[in-house]
């Protein structure tokens, strides 16, 4: 189903408002998170790397749905995920050693994402 479909149903079903205010709330931790990123790194990122992100997702998707059993294999995935996800950074330890420039980092992250997205799904089906 194309996204503008899925948003036209997600509309439809009246749950506007909730999207607005996840959107708010998501949208203001986001950019404090982005300002403190300044002033106290690393406080910032441990903010960034899972508590933010993890907390608000899980709390959301419980609000909306309100399924137990659904949160907690959300919940699994996202444990399943972290040590995954780690695969993004692994080209920004080895800059100096390679010389990669912040863009070049990015994007092979962003590729090591993509292959760690199958190791995801691969492990998943074991929980």
């Amino acid at each position: 189903m194309p996204a503008v479909e899925l948003l036209l149903a997600f509309i439809k079903e009246g749950n506007m408002w909730l999207a607005i205010g996840k959107t708010l709330v998501a949208a203001v931790l986001i950019s404090f998170v982005s300002w403190l990123s300044g002033k106290k790194t690393g406080l910032a990122g441990f903010l960034t790397a899972l508590p933010l992100t993890t907390l608000l997702a899980l709390a959301f998707s419980h609000m909306e749905w309100g399924d137990s059993n659904q949160s907690v294999e959300y919940a699994k995935s996202v444990f399943v995920a972290i040590p995954v996800s780690l695969l993004f950074f692994l080209p920004f330890l080895l800059a100096q050693k390679f010389e990669l420039n912040f863009w070049q980092c990015y994007s092979f992250g962003i590729c090591l994402l993509g292959i760690g997205y199958f190791a995801h799904s691969y492990l998943t089906r074991f929980l």
